[in-house]
Order: structure tokens, then sequence, then C-alpha cells
């Protein structure tokens, strides 16, 4: 039996521990994208390389603690700007929802209680998590900031499975003072399933005799690797919950592979092992800004969004052989630039790549620009693509020098040594 266990609104239970007084109230916490890396209130980012999920940034500052914290949520001329990661069964009870502009919400319950995010604290209590649960269950995987997937296979009988993990999240809630809801399947994708059933702080396991009824009501948007387009696609040939999908599974397997194995995860046939270690694959970089037209400027920021991702790749140890860089402007419009490079790692080059990248994505000059993103992925340990030898003896210069910046860095700061571009 596979077991999933999800943080019930972590951010919120996790600012409770903190501050008790948030019991039972309305509470949200709230993301805004730190702009403030542009300009000369820079602090330095603390950089997660360990976990991942929605809204779980890899540069984030450090949170400084405030009896209004929906100040950090205004701008100078006092809009509120933001929108919520994640909010109490208290909020929602008044249509609160995550993602929601923090102004929306705020409309639809006055008496919320706006907080900013901790991520230091999220980051220490999701890596306390983890550990405790390596001491209870023999395979544990850890897919989110909060959420894990446990083996039970070999451990723990089927007949004493719900038993386990009803003492199991009260263990947890006890010990480390977070709510959890754990659901239990053949599969981890069906236990996945059942954990959303389970919410709040609950339980529920999914045997083989009761997995059609359980299975067949649940809307197809529900089950977890089913989007908007697939979900339209289902829709379309009047294709509705699982229990249609299941019946259908002619009509679903012609899509193609993709649909062919959502077929089995739904039907609870096809499983994945848990992978105790799991390996990134991509690392990036993002923000939203205000609507910006001056291109020059525009450059220097990518120039500033380099520098932190170079950081966070030398940390990683690392060589990116695939590179993206993507723009958002007004108007709804999108464009973005890859390119493929397999060659030595230095700040030099990806700085100047970067700024490549912009000028050849950057097709809608009449447009202000709402948001740049910066990914790098398919690295060489894992592509298995060897790097190129023209310059080589150079560029292992650049290198060395990339390697000394990244010491005093570590040492002083990510803004301790900054391009002259950005000035």
């Amino acid at each position: 039996m596979k077991i999933h266990i999800d943080i019930d609104c972590f951010f919120v239970s996790a600012t409770r521990i903190l501050h008790p007084e948030l019991e039972h109230k309305p509470v949200a916490i709230g993301g805004r994208s730190d702009t403030k890396i542009f300009n000369k209130e820079a602090k330095n980012q603390t950089v997660n390389l360990e976990n991942s999920g929605s809204f779980v940034p890899t540069f984030f500052k450090s949170y400084e603690e405030s009896d209004d914290d929906i100040a950090a949520f205004k701008d100078p001329d006092g809009r509120v700007r933001g929108i919520l990661t994640t909010s109490s069964y208290e909020a929602r009870a008044y249509g609160v929802k995550t993602a929601m502009s923090i102004k929306e919400a705020l409309e639809l319950c006055p008496g919320l209680i706006i907080k900013a995010p901790n991520m230091s604290l999220f980051q220490k209590l999701s890596h306390q998590l983890h550990e405790y649960l390596q001491t209870k269950i023999p395979l544990v995987e850890q897919a989110s900031i909060d959420e894990f997937y446990g083996d039970l296979s070999g451990w723990i009988a089927d007949d004493e499975i719900e038993q386990f993990i009803d003492n199991l999240r009260h263990e947890i809630k006890r010990d480390i003072k977070l709510p959890v809801s754990i659901g239990a399947a053949k599969t981890r994708y069906i236990a996945k399933q059942a954990t959303s059933y389970a919410k709040p702080f609950g339980c529920k396991m999914i045997h083989d005799y009761d997995f059609e009824e359980f299975i067949n009501p649940i809307k197809v948007e529900d089950f977890a690797g089913i989007g908007k387009s697939m979900r339209n696609k289902l829709y379309e040939a009047k294709i509705y919950t699982l229990g249609d999908l299941i019946k259908r599974r002619g009509t679903v397997e012609s899509w193609g592979p993709y649909a062919k194995e959502l077929y089995l995860r739904v039907s609870g046939i096809s499983d994945a092992p848990i992978q105790t270690k799991t390996k990134r694959k991509s690392i990036g970089i993002s923000r939203t800004i205000e609507p910006l037209y001056d291109r020059v400027e525009l450059k220097r920021r990518v120039h500033v969004l380099a520098r932190h991702l170079s950081y966070a790749i030398q940390k990683l140890d690392v060589i990116p052989t695939v590179f993206h860089l993507g723009l958002s402007y007004e108007m709804r419009q999108k464009s973005h630039k890859n390119i493929s490079l397999a060659e030595i790692f230095t700040e030099k080059k990806f700085n100047d790549l970067c700024v490549q990248l912009f000028n050849e994505a950057d097709i809608h000059k009449r447009l202000h620009v709402i948001r740049i993103s910066i990914v790098c992925s398919s690295f060489t340990k894992d592509s298995k693509k060897e790097l190129s030898l023209i310059g080589f003896h150079d560029e292992q210069k650049m290198q060395n020098l990339t390697k000394k910046t990244q010491i005093l860095r570590e040492k002083y700061g990510i803004d301790a040594i900054r391009w002259g571009s950005e000035l």
C-alpha cells in the first residue's frame, strides 16, 4: 500500500505555530514577487534548492516580523497588490481561494488576516517533517514542500494500515504541531486522490472492494494530471467523471501515450516507485513587474536575474545545456526563446546569453513588459551531452573567475559583486 501525506493549509498552519492567537480565525498568506532585487533596496536573497511546489520560490528574502503584514503588499500609493498563496478553512468559507488577489479576498472577507510568507520557517518545518517520517516509514518521497509519499508494503499489514495512518497524523500534530491529511491506496495516484477527500486533518483508505464506488463520481478535472486542455478534450467526448473515463478506454487510449498512461492511473493499474532521492531537472527565476517599456531598463533587469540564477546554478554544481527566456506583455501577449548550448558554464557567458535571448524574444517592442522569466535545464549530469572543446582553455580561465566570485558571494551575499551593466 502507498500513502500520500499532505500538510493542511501548510503556510497558514506553520504561521499559527508562531502565532497561536490566529487559530480558528480567517487567515491567508500573501505572495508577491520581490521586485526590490532590481533597485537599491535590494537585500541579499536566501536560496532554496531543496523544495519545490506552487508558490515556493527559488529565491526569497528574509522574513521580517511586523504587526501589520498587509503593509508588505502595499505600493507607495497605498494600493494593495499580490495574491494569496494559501488560506485557512475559516477564510475559504467566505469564498477566499488560493491565487486570488489580496484585494478581492479582502472584499469577500473584510476580517481576513493577511500574513507575509516566512519561507525560512516553512522550509525548516518541511525538512523537520521529512526527517520525522523517515523514522516511521522505510521509504519516503518528498514530492513538494508540503507533500510526501510513503510505501508501507511489507512494513504494515493491509488490515492495520487504517489504524497506522490515523495514529501517524495525531503523532505529527503532537510532535511537530502540523495538521496533516493522509490517503492510502494500492497506487500513489489513487492515494493522492484519497487525501483530497480526507481533508482537513483526516484519513481515507481506498480498498479494492470500494475502489469503483470512490472513483466513479469524481469529476475528471479533480484528478491530478488532468489539466484544462485534457479536461476540454474529455468533455468534448462526453466524459465528465472518472467513471465515464474508465468506461471509455478505447477512446482515451486513442489520444496517444500520455492519455494511455492517464487511463491506467485513473484505473488504479499504473503505479510508480517511491523515490527517496529526486534529481532537480531545471532551475529558474522570474519576476512580475509594473508594466515597463524602457528596453534599456528591461535589459538591466535581465542582468540582475541572470546574476541570481548563475549563483544558484553554481550552488547546484551543474552545467545546464538548454536555456529559456520568456516575456509576458500587457494585452496578454507572450513570447519566448530557447537555445541549446553544450559548453562550460561561466557567469559572463550566461549573462551575455540571457541578453541575447531577451533581444530575440522581444518581438512586441511597442508593448510594455510585465514579466520576465529565465529557466535553465537539461544538465549534463543527466543529459549525457558532451561539452564543446572550442575555446575550452579560455573558458576554463573564465570558469575559475566565476568560482572565485561565487566564494565571495557565499561569504558576503549575492549582491556583494554585481555587473557594471546593473548599475
